[in-house]
């Protein structure tokens, strides 16, 4: 097989628009979650998000379109475009593809659009709705943009769906498909019927008064995540492709996971089973030892079961061979299928930068939670190999490894 590598990266996030500035506020340890300001949420338990801010969608995209698209499908987009753009790409349409990664698609427009149906004295719904919704209309509009013709999937796999659209891009250029494949993450869920499901099942922290302390993976007082939203775009193509058109390559891809739990719809099994075989199941495709992992982006979402039993599985896996370890979830709560490809991402970045972003609002130790989580503030460490993992309801587990690329 040819080595994969990335060539391109955008990303769309709470606490930043473009790779730049979300890195610059990551590693600086900003937040990004404020009271929602998207619809009134005084009425709701929870009022707190991870909104992506200032976000002026004509400033990236034609006006035509943002009338026809959700907003997970418009920071897909975006964050598509700044990743072509960075990869600098002519596109051969037929050796092109894409796969989208979106854990509920556009579910907001479609609680949205019954509230005010319900309300309406005459019932009409625009032509517009069905494709608005679809999750496949995300990657359809960045296809019809840029002519690619090539393997087009929709991956939804709660919220690993990000990783396992890198997973299933590096499958589809394996197997000769194509040379080239985007690789996208997006997700905006904020509306009152998300918030109310979530937070009656206890998932959510109700931390209102302190939004900015309210994500606190692997504390001890964590008291659930904090649902964030945003964008994020990877390009991946062949070695030889690469070198070929003499495009920049900032990583490789040596390894993915995935695996199920098989244990329960929305708990993680209690000894991480499904965590720790998936993690393994990627150290194998990448040909490493465990020792070689410099940093692992952890998918520490500040669950109580959560983050204790991806610490296990992370011992399980690694015993005495630990590597540095943080959650960007303090920063920009659960982005959802939009987190599996920012937080690689982040893992790229650091292995670029030799910065390790930091998991703020760590300050009380737990002892279920008791490994170096870089609590707080950013580390200067060289990392050549790190990992990202992405866990979801269904017990849906991703693992992706990139590294430094040595030519």
């Amino acid at each position: 097989m040819s080595k994969i590598v990335i060539t391109g990266m955008g990303a769309v996030t709470p606490v930043g628009i473009g790779i730049d500035n979300y890195w610059k506020n990551l590693t600086e340890g900003k937040s990004g979650i404020e009271k929602i300001s998207s619809f009134d949420p005084s009425e709701l338990a929870v009022q707190i998000a991870g909104e992506v801010k200032n976000f002026v969608p004509s400033d990236y995209m034609p006006k035509d379109l943002i009338r026809k698209s959700d907003p997970f499908m418009q920071y897909a987009y975006i964050a598509a475009e700044e990743a072509l753009k960075m990869s600098a790409l002519e596109i051969e349409p037929e050796r092109t593809g894409i796969v989208m990664g979106t854990a509920m698609s556009g579910i907001a427009t479609i609680a949205f659009t019954q509230e005010a149906l319900t309300g309406a004295a005459h019932k009409k719904v625009g032509p517009r709705f069905i494709p608005k919704i679809l999750g496949n209309i995300a990657a359809a509009n960045i296809a019809i943009e840029h002519n690619i013709q090539g393997p087009s999937f929709t991956i939804s796999t709660a919220c690993s769906s990000g990783g396992d659209a890198i997973n299933t891009t590096a499958m589809c250029i394996n197997s000769g498909k194509a040379d080239v494949m985007l690789a996208i993450g997006a997700e905006s869920v904020l509306c009152p019927l998300v918030i109310y499901s979530l937070a009656n099942a206890k998932a959510l922290s109700r931390n209102n008064d302190n939004p900015q302390g309210a994500s606190k993976p692997f504390d001890k007082n964590r008291d659930g995540f904090v649902i964030g939203e945003g964008g994020g775009a990877l390009i991946l193509e062949t070695e030889e492709h690469a070198l070929k058109r003499g495009a920049t390559i900032y990583a490789e891809l040596l390894g993915c996971g995935n695996t199920c739990d098989a244990h329960h719809v929305t708990a993680p099994h209690p000894e991480g089973r499904g965590a720790a075989d998936c993690m393994k199941l990627a150290l194998k495709e990448a040909g490493i030892t465990p020792d070689k992992i410099g940093y692992i982006n952890a998918h520490g979402t500040a669950t109580p079961k959560g983050d204790s039993v991806e610490t296990k599985a992370i011992k399980d896996v690694f015993t005495d061979k630990l590597p540095l370890i943080s959650s960007t979830k303090g920063a920009t709560g659960h982005m959802m299928g939009a987190g599996g490809i920012t937080e690689v991402i982040a893992c790229i970045k650091a292995i670029e930068t030799g910065i390790i972003p930091p998991t703020i609002n760590l300050d009380t130790n737990d002892e279920e939670c008791d490994l170096d989580y870089v609590a707080n503030t950013a580390r200067n460490v060289q990392v050549d190999v790190a990992m990202s993992n992405a866990f979801g309801f269904g017990g849906q587990n991703s693992s992706i490894i990139v590294g430094k690329y040595n030519g």
